[in-house]
């Protein structure tokens, strides 16, 4: 017997050492310990085996991708900004480098966003023959709208790297508040990559509640094989305490390609959903997952997953379990397989939870100093700020 997530199966567990040849092509891909896990189920009869191949640095049996490097950091003095090359690297640095996995939502102050108070719009060429720009410049519309920007890139002699930025702040008479950032590369390898993130901050146009949402999105691909990978994070807080927030990611590499979602809803008041789902697939036909789900609110609430796997002659393995908990140390835990394998039982066990998020309004609002000091244009006597689809027209 063996207890895995926290419930217990009638399945030995192994783990065993494995190489993966596809991580010994070169500094490209990151270098994170192989396990094969191999649950063996025993039937009346028979015993089925079978092997996962996890990554030791990650949630979920997927490769590590390409492109994973030191997190982008903004260059604080001007001479960084107008030299992109050098004589002992000819391509960019900085601000060329690519988004780094499974690092979620950065905040403001690692972007290290400065807005010019003057347009701008000069260039300029290095000693190496590489080149930049830089543009800033402010757009105003009805309903108090304005909108700053600076746009700022660059390439080396030949072309073959690139870089660009863009930062931006927005603001309107409703009190609506943002602040972004997108930045996309090449180098000469043919790598490229796209990055944007955005905080906002909003009123409910009828309760006037306040709303801080926070997201960013990721994508990379190889320009030597076959191998990309993409990623969609969000947050979304209320001054309430309501909290949610979430994941959508994809990555592949040669003939293999996966998947995982996930996401997190607290109301604020104890209640909590939370949900994984993820999966793999390879050209072949093979396919393999892993999915669950848990609700909680004043200790009583429920668990429930699957496992499974396809093969490619279309034959399929499943386990699915659950948990029930009625909070007084009763847990009744229950589940079955597609190979006969079975189980029910109660036990005695305390109930665990996180019925609060580890970041919440409080931690937003604190990272959030910038949005929040961002200054609307002057409203003149007598003017009232539109709420209604018109003054959403600019938060998208």
């Amino acid at each position: 017997m063996a207890v895995v997530n926290g419930f217990t199966t009638p399945f030995s567990v192994r783990l065993m050492k494995s190489f993966d040849p596809a991580l010994e092509k070169g500094a490209a891909l990151d270098m994170c310990s192989k396990k094969r896990l191999k649950c063996c189920s025993y039937g009346k009869s028979t015993e089925f085996c079978e092997e996962w191949l996890f990554d030791s640095c990650q949630r979920g049996g997927v490769r590590n991708m390409p492109f994973s490097s030191p997190k982008s950091r903004l260059a604080h003095k001007q001479e960084k900004f107008f030299s992109r090359c050098s004589p002992r690297n000819s391509c960019l640095q900085s601000r060329d480098s690519p988004p780094k996995r499974d690092t979620g939502i950065a905040n403001e102050k690692d972007w290290d966003i400065s807005l010019l108070n003057e347009n701008v719009n000069e260039s300029g060429v290095n000693e190496d023959g590489s080149s930049w720009y830089r543009e800033s410049g402010e757009e105003l519309e009805d309903n108090g709208y304005r909108c700053r920007w600076t746009i700022m890139g660059g390439q080396c002699h030949d072309g073959t790297s690139e870089w660009k930025e863009t930062w931006w702040e927005k603001s309107d008479w409703t009190g609506y508040k943002e602040l972004g950032v997108e930045k996309s590369g090449r180098n000469t390898e043919g790598d490229s990559w796209w990055e944007t993130w955005k905080e906002v901050l909003h009123h409910d146009q009828w309760s006037n509640l306040a709303r801080i949402e926070r997201s960013a999105q990721k994508q990379a691909k190889s320009g030597t094989e076959k191998a990309g990978w993409s990623e969609t994070w969000w947050e979304k807080h209320d001054a309430k305490g309501c909290t949610e927030k979430g994941a959508h990611k994809y990555g592949y590499l040669n003939e293999q390609s996966w998947w995982e979602k996930w996401g997190e809803q607290y109301d604020g008041t104890g209640s909590v959903l939370k949900w994984t789902d993820k999966w793999a697939e390879t050209e072949t036909g093979t396919k393999w997952g892993d999915k669950w789900e848990e609700r909680f609110f004043s200790g009583i609430g429920s668990r429930h997953g699957e496992t499974w796997h396809v093969y490619p002659s279309g034959e399929r393995w499943s386990r699915t379990w659950g948990e029930e908990h009625f909070g007084n140390g009763k847990v009744h835990k229950f589940g079955k397989s597609n190979r006969g394998e079975s189980w029910d039982i109660i036990v005695d066990e305390e109930t665990y939870y996180e019925s609060e998020p580890h970041y919440g309004w409080a931690d937003v609002v604190g990272d959030s100093t910038q949005l929040l000091s961002i200054q609307p244009r002057e409203k003149p006597p007598g003017i009232f700020p539109e709420f209604g689809p018109h003054s959403l027209l600019h938060q998208q």
